[in-house]
């Protein structure tokens, strides 16, 4: 009988906290999410309205990722990821008030680009402090609880975020919500203890904000990584236009786009609790290939499906899919990267997180308002799997790659004695 503990990271009380308060502000992102894709298109009608959303939010981590992850690398982690929490609880109070107001819908792309300077802040300061809250062993499960917290609150907020619009008809309601929500992550945060960090020492200059990136470019099996899933989700990814489904090509109004959110999520989730409950990975690289392939045959299913069901069931698979990637990639960067280096390749990350969500949102209302929505989600679908076969090809390493404690940094005795016991 295996010995395998599938909940050994959630045993220790500082990751619970810190599992639980970002549970509860992606929670009200997610909500927050639901309502402005609704709102935007129900007052504009347009699909490039939608992609401006994604663009507004990722401008902020182009100009700040660099700089927000040597400040990671400087001070305390958690200190900056509840202080850039404050800043995105008040620019979702910003658009609870002009969504009340009805005022110019300008004023709400600013609230999100406020939103997005927070969000570029923070990125790097949480990613890199949460290996410090778990033995290195029990990473790869604290990344799976992770991504499964996440996933959950993808599940239910987007559902809870369509109900209430729908109840309501006040998408103020949902944007008050998440500023509550935030605040309450907050107040969990505060509750977490973190061992001492290594940090850096050196001024800031050209050379030390971009010690991440060489980083980066010499461990080619992060760059292979990071490279897939930037352009998979850059290519493949349909959220953006998932209001556009739901009003007009699948027909189930505001609670229908809540669920066709939610989907993915759920089968996220569902995937996280199967592999929190088995041992890690024993082909990391093939199986990261494979999800990505089917998460763009998927999306190419979903850009020409005309039934609800179908639909929600694609969108179903890109979710299991997608984690089976998340999980990969995340442990690989955080396990591969010394301490002193995590803030600054944490940015990095962000950096292709961003370009593959926000600027991919932004991608597909272009696409969308140049041709067609069906366009835009099946040609993306099928530039994700054309991503897969040259990263494949490029890269033989990922290729190659089974267990993922292959690629982890050297540990000191300093550094392994200051970590949490099992």
């Amino acid at each position: 009988m295996s010995d395998h503990d599938p909940y050994a990271a959630l045993r220790h009380r500082s990751f619970r906290l810190f599992v639980t308060g970002t549970l509860l502000a992606n929670l009200g992102s997610q909500m927050l999410t639901v309502a402005v894709g609704w709102e935007l298109y129900e007052r504009t009608h347009s699909a490039m309205a939608l992609g401006w959303v994604g663009f507004v939010q990722f401008v902020p981590i182009i100009l700040l990722a660099l700089p927000a992850g040597h400040l990671a690398d400087r001070l305390e982690r958690r200190r900056i990821v509840m202080v850039a929490q404050l800043f995105t609880a008040s620019a979702a109070v910003g658009l609870a008030l002009f969504s009340w107001l009805g005022s110019d819908v300008r004023w709400m792309y600013l609230c999100l680009f406020l939103a997005g300077m927070a969000r570029a802040v923070a990125m790097p300061a949480g990613q890199s402090m949460m290996p410090l809250l778990v033995p290195r062993d029990l990473f790869s499960n604290a990344v799976t609880w992770r991504t499964s917290a996440f996933h959950l609150a993808s599940t239910v907020g987007p559902a809870l975020g369509g109900l209430l619009i729908a109840q309501c008809r006040l998408p103020a309601v949902v944007y008050g919500t998440n500023a509550a929500l935030t605040l309450a992550g907050v107040a969990c945060l505060a509750g977490v203890r973190v061992p001492a960090a290594g940090t850096t020492g050196e001024t800031l200059s050209v050379r030390t904000l971009l010690a991440g990136v060489r980083f980066v470019w010499q461990t080619k099996l992060i760059l292979a990584a990071m490279t897939l899933d930037l352009f998979a989700v850059l290519l493949g990814g349909a959220t953006a236009l998932l209001p556009v489904y739901a009003k007009d090509i699948l027909h189930v109004g505001p609670t229908g786009l809540g669920w066709l959110r939610a989907a993915p999520a759920i089968g996220a989730f569902g995937m996280g609790l199967f592999l929190a409950h088995r041992p890690p990975l024993q082909r990391a690289g093939p199986a990261m290939l494979t999800a990505v392939l089917g998460f763009g045959l998927a999306t190419i299913v979903f850009g020409v499906s005309r039934s609800y069901a179908l639909s929600l069931a694609v969108l179903f698979l890109t979710g299991v899919l997608d984690n089976i990637s998340v999980v990969v990639r995340h442990t690989l960067i955080q396990t591969a990267t010394p301490d002193v280096l995590r803030g600054r390749v944490s940015a990095v990350n962000g950096l292709f997180i961003s370009c593959s969500n926000e600027l991919g949102g932004f991608e597909s209302g272009l696409v969308a308002a140049c041709f067609t929505t069906v366009v835009s989600v099946v040609s993306g679908g099928v530039g994700t799997i054309l991503v897969v076969l040259g990263v494949a090809g490029a890269w033989p390493q990922l290729r190659k790659l089974r267990g993922l404690h292959q690629a982890q940094s050297p540990v000191t005795e300093e550094e392994e004695a200051e970590r949490p016991s099992a």
